[in-house]
């Protein structure tokens, strides 16, 4: 077995980038469909500013894959597509209230949060650890902006 390498990753660490570049894509779709959706400011601009990490994040794994010769993952998922729809019309019955789309927001963090949880653990020991570790701290940073801002909403 030969040391795995950033330009020699395993198989099993390629296509565990490629659900992390899915799940990406999805926070960013997620992000900039709804900030453009919210009248209110503070979630929008806070959505923008997530939207742009988790497009960045996307590009950098991207490029990972890439550098090892296979063709990384340029969409989202099916099931990311559904979510965001029931966003949509959660928003629109409830007049575009900010603590509901907050709440849907905050679901969506959990599941890449999760997967980024369950991908570390699957590659631990990885060339690609640093990179994990440093995309899933700002993962966990947005989750909680998006937290701390839903209750700041609930309070109201």
């Amino acid at each position: 077995m030969s040391l795995e390498t950033k330009s020699t990753l395993s198989e099993e660490t390629v296509n565990k980038l490629q659900k992390l570049i899915r799940a990406n894509i999805d926070s960013y779709d997620g992000f900039r469909e709804s900030a453009e959706e919210i009248a209110d400011n503070r979630v929008a601009s806070l959505f923008r500013e997530l939207a742009a990490e988790r497009s960045a994040m996307a590009t950098e794994l991207q490029q990972h894959v890439e550098w090892n010769g296979k063709e990384a993952e340029d969409d989202g998922s099916v099931a990311a597509s559904v979510h965001r729809t029931w966003i949509d019309i959660r928003s629109k019955l409830n007049g575009g209230d900010a603590y509901v789309i907050l709440i849907e927001a905050e679901r969506g963090e959990d599941h890449i949060k999760e997967a980024y949880e369950d991908v570390l653990k699957a590659t631990a020991g990885s060339a690609m650890n640093d990179v994990l570790q440093a995309q899933y701290a700002r993962v966990k940073a947005g989750h909680d902006k998006v937290r701390d801002l839903r209750d700041a909403y609930k309070a109201k």
